[in-house]
């Protein structure tokens, strides 16, 4: 089930609300444990043949964060170390193998000359998300001593369905105080109200910015990765197309698994800032994808060695870190490509830094003109990057970064814009209109807020707003089933 269809708004998310909370009255754990088979339902509905690989993969680090915990506890650090590290290794060759394991063996075909073949190795989704979140609260169980004694808890920290299938990464301290909390498990309606109105705001980003900017990106990259060659304005149309098609569509879902989450008065980790407002490459990491860039600088860049020995180990360790970070994203080199333009990114912007010094940086920071410069070119890299991003052949993505600069040539008809039927203008109009949104208006971290606080301070509007945000709901989905273009979201394929 997607979030925008009418079987999950209409079936699914009343009757685990009910569920949920008519439980909850009486005992939080049994409404907990409903939670959790509501969640695992909603995988199963996606991929049935993969659901007794995830309650495994559950039960398999449950029982060895107790063991690390306890051996932590009693002092026998070797052993807890040992065990973490055999857990960390289990979920890492779990996802190398489902993800990677064609990836690897196309490649050194390629290499040798040979045939083999392992067979389609069909991806579980989610699979990044639940394995990341599993690698952290084994990390957590070692480094903090975490132990977990619910084993329904715990299950649903895994699996809740608003994070489950593309995120946000969790934490185990970010979930469990909630989910032992028995005001969690009683009817709030002030949060009821909000969620449903950040819900709202996502659902509206996804179906009708998202998803009608996408066909001008489709309709460039496509045929691209196909062969043929953009003009110029057909390059930088499906470039900036696609990087405001993936901007809405993942903030659209965390916004949505937020409001979601909010339903059932537990707060998820805000993931998703306002990236295209940076004015560094540094600080467009910090507002996109939050969750996963925490996650690769706490478990990776810093288990590296982070900064801590001396400025080349440090660059080394900047890149190393993003081309992983690519390569999570998918098996593909044109992920890691991205990954490694990210990295260079990020080594020449703590390079520059370096050279300028503080003062220096803190006087470029008070001229207006220079953060329009920084905020024009952070934008302009992230837009070459999103290319490679998107693109599914190298030969593609070279294609449209060599049409994105004027040759001198005269300019040849937009055949391919034309043969999918879109005209040039309303796109270039679509692309300025969500562009001014993504740079200028507040995002919906602060907004949720805004609408929780006045929810709690105002009783009386919560009746009006649940109802209009019902009714926004039912009007969304109701587009979205009548176009018959439902589409699943970018990040369901990491």
């Amino acid at each position: 089930m997607l979030f925008t269809t009418a079987a999950f708004v209409c079936l699914f998310l009343p009757l685990t609300l009910a569920l949920f909370f008519g439980l909850g009255r009486w005992r939080p754990s049994w409404a907990a444990s409903a939670l959790f088979g509501a969640s695992v339902a909603f995988y199963g509905v996606w991929m049935p043949m993969y659901v007794l690989l995830l309650l495994g993969s559950i039960a398999g680090n449950f029982l060895l964060g107790r063991i690390i915990a306890t051996a932590r506890a009693e002092e026998r650090r070797a052993a807890a170390k040992r065990w973490m590290v055999l857990g960390v290794s289990a979920n890492l060759a779990l996802l190398a193998y489902y993800k990677y394991a064609n990836f690897f063996i196309d490649n050194l075909n390629a290499l040798t000359g040979q045939h083999w073949q392992l067979g389609t190795v069909l991806l579980p989704i989610g699979i990044s998300f639940f394995s990341f979140t599993q690698i952290a609260f084994l990390a957590d169980s070692y480094q903090k001593g975490v132990k977990e004694l619910r084993f329904s808890h715990y299950g649903l920290f895994v699996t809740y369905f608003p994070h489950l299938i593309a995120g946000p990464v969790l934490h185990h301290a970010q979930m469990m105080p909630q989910f032992r909390d028995p005001a969690t498990y009683r009817w709030q309606g002030a949060h009821f109200s909000a969620g449903l109105l950040i819900f709202v705001i996502g659902l509206f980003k996804k179906i009708v910015l998202a998803d009608g900017i996408s066909p001008w990106a489709d309709a460039v990259f496509n045929p691209v990765d196909a062969g043929q060659v953009p003009t110029l304005q057909e390059a930088w149309l499906g470039a900036l197309a696609y990087t405001l098609q993936i901007y809405f569509d993942f903030s659209g879902y965390s916004d949505m698994a937020i409001g979601l989450s909010r339903l059932f008065n537990v707060s998820l980790p805000f993931n998703f800032d306002s990236p295209y407002q940076a004015t560094s490459i540094s600080d467009f990491w910090r507002r996109w994808h939050i969750s996963l860039s925490t996650f690769l600088r706490d478990y990776l860049y810093i288990a590296l060695g982070g900064n801590r020995h001396g400025s080349v180990r440090r660059y080394l360790n900047l890149a190393t870190t993003m081309v992983l970070g690519g390569l999570w994203h998918g098996a593909s080199w044109s992920f890691v490509l991205w990954g490694a333009l990210h990295g260079s990114y990020l080594m020449i912007n703590h390079g520059f830094r370096a050279l300028c010094g503080q003062a220096l940086q803190q006087r470029l920071a008070g001229l207006w003109s220079w953060r329009v410069l920084a905020w024009g070119l952070t934008l302009l890299s992230v837009i070459v990057a999103w290319i490679f991003f998107r693109a599914t052949t190298l030969d593609g993505a070279l294609r449209l970064l060599r049409a994105l600069l004027p040759t001198g040539e005269p300019a040849g008809l937009d055949r391919l814009l034309w043969e999918a039927g879109l005209p040039a203008a309303r796109g270039w109009m679509l692309c300025a209109v969500l562009g001014l949104a993504a740079v200028t208006l507040p995002n919906s971290n602060a907004i949720g807020q805004r609408l929780l606080a006045q929810m709690q301070q105002r009783p009386g509007l919560r009746a009006f707003a649940t109802g209009a945000a019902l009714l926004a709901v039912a009007l969304l989905v109701l587009l979205n089933t009548a176009r018959n273009a439902v589409s699943a979201f970018i990040y369901f394929n990491f």
